[in-house]
């Protein structure tokens, strides 16, 4: 009995107090809450982006959080080990969406839409490994903006890129870079380097760890583990390391090797085209100013070291993970100044957009097959919301968490009444007003709420004002009277 005992004894103790289980108070791993000075600033963002989104004539739609797993199955390439599967429920198979792009796809297919222009803000789930702090999560938001339909070559491409630059111009998070390249250069470039066409994706997921590698961990994952020859391995490194603009595409398009693979040939042609509709937006002779000393060849580098470089640039090195792209690819990046107080590594803070063209992802989920040419931009907003938070954190302004215009208050006790039926009266008329929720509230207790809530204005109810049938309204931050 005496053993049976210390065995009920010490499961009790394990259970923690009066037999309750003891919980862990924490959010899942590679998720976050948000305080309501952290939801002001995010507001402010998803408003500066929606006004763009709509600037440019989108509609907005939604769709199911998770879809069934065949849908997202085969569309993210290594990537599709990150997607989230739920258990079988009432005999589905579902899986949480990754992204909003495939969504947005089967919702074509399955309406039979062949042209429209939308936006989508929603959150979406990857099985990563998170690093909080620089924005990467497991459920996070997602801004999209896509234009589907057959036009003519690189006008809606064109403007996905002004749009990447509106927002990041708009938000002002410092200096970036739109890298630019095309899948069918890539393409092109691998196959003129003799690399296997079973090999192009896997190659291609090597050639994307460029802007987090440098080029002999690069190669050495080349060769090593995707078994790659050694001379392709080298011939692609001659043409990865090359960016630029116009001129670039221009003498690509005279390199012997290139100018004869008809998918390179049609990529760069395509990408001239894009570069002459970005000149003609105006963004890409956007230059910053000069410091340094001599001119490195990388354009990070040169971002970095103040020389003249253009705000979008072809960057051969550029390759995007994802399997569905079939065209332009472009990806945003924001590159830290020199801070001439503080002496801190200087870097690429990472992407903070991206996107491409993506021709055959509808005609997947099509029965017949039919393709509905897509191309798209994804605003990397978490990453945006952490570096806005630190700039209002290092900046100490005053976040206002309500949009209270007034405040309703009393200067005597048992007035509650009166200020029950103004606070009515305000709310009717649709003014943000809010009043304590005190029977006897103090004139100072409620001066000094609008004070830390920053409500900019008082509506005082007195004995006085109520025989003359006014209000005394007062401004906060002066303290005049009418």
């Amino acid at each position: 009995i005496a053993k049976e005992v210390a065995k009920l004894l010490e499961m009790k103790a394990q259970l923690g107090d009066e037999g309750k289980p003891k919980f862990v108070l924490k959010t899942p791993k590679g998720t976050r809450d948000y305080s309501p000075k952290q939801m002001a600033i995010r507001e402010r963002v998803f408003s500066a982006i929606i006004t763009c989104f709509k600037r440019h004539g989108a509609e907005v739609i939604d769709t199911p959080v998770f879809e069934l797993k065949e849908t997202l199955t085969g569309k993210y390439g290594e990537d599709s080990k990150l997607i989230y599967d739920l258990k079988d429920q009432g005999g589905e198979l579902l899986s949480l969406r990754y992204d909003l792009t495939v969504p947005f796809a089967r919702y074509l297919a399955m309406n039979k839409i062949t042209n429209i222009k939308r936006y989508h803000i929603a959150k979406v789930y990857r099985r990563d490994n998170p690093a909080m702090t620089r924005g990467r999560y497991r459920e996070f938001y997602q801004c999209d903006f896509d234009i589907a339909g057959q036009f003519d070559p690189m006008i809606p491409d064109a403007e996905c890129l002004k749009i990447v630059h509106e927002i990041l111009s708009e938000l002002q998070l410092g200096d970036f870079l739109i890298k630019v390249n095309d899948r069918r250069i890539l393409d092109g470039m691998f196959a003129v380097c003799g690399v296997p066409d079973s090999k192009f994706r896997t190659i291609c997921s090597s050639v994307d760890k460029l802007d987090k590698m440098p080029w002999e961990d690069v190669r050495s994952e080349m060769v090593a583990e995707k078994e790659l020859s050694p001379e392709a391995a080298d011939r692609i490194g001659e043409y990865v390391r090359l960016h630029g603009g116009l001129e670039l595409i221009e003498q690509l398009l005279q390199d012997p090797k290139l100018s004869q693979n008809k998918l390179a040939k049609e990529g760069l042609g395509d990408m001239k085209l894009l570069f002459e509709y970005l000149t003609l937006f105006g963004i890409t002779g956007k230059v910053r100013r000069c410091w340094g000393q001599e001119e490195p060849r990388a354009p990070q580098l040169r971002v970095l070291m103040g020389f003249c470089v253009p705000q979008i640039c072809f960057d051969l090195s550029l390759a995007r993970g994802l399997d569905y792209y079939t065209g332009v690819i472009f990806e945003a990046v924001l590159v830290q100044q020199e801070n001439n107080h503080v002496e801190e590594p200087v870097g690429s803070v990472g992407s903070v957009a991206g996107g491409g063209r993506y021709d055959g992802l509808v005609g997947m989920f099509d029965p017949k097959g039919r393709k509905v040419p897509c191309v798209g931009v994804s605003i990397g907003i978490e990453r945006i919301f952490s570096i806005m938070e630190q700039k209002v954190e290092a900046s100490a302004e005053k976040i206002r968490t309500t949009e209270t215009q007034v405040l309703v208050a009393s200067a005597q006790k048992k007035l509650l009444e009166e200020r029950l039926k103004l606070i009515s009266e305000l709310w009717d008329a649709g003014i943000k007003a809010e009043m304590l929720y005190k029977k006897n509230p103090k004139l100072l207790n409620q001066l000094q709420y609008c004070e830390d809530t920053g409500i900019p204005l008082v509506a005082i109810v007195g004995e006085q004002e109520l025989k003359d049938g006014v209000v005394k309204l007062r401004v906060v931050a002066t303290r005049e009277e009418v």
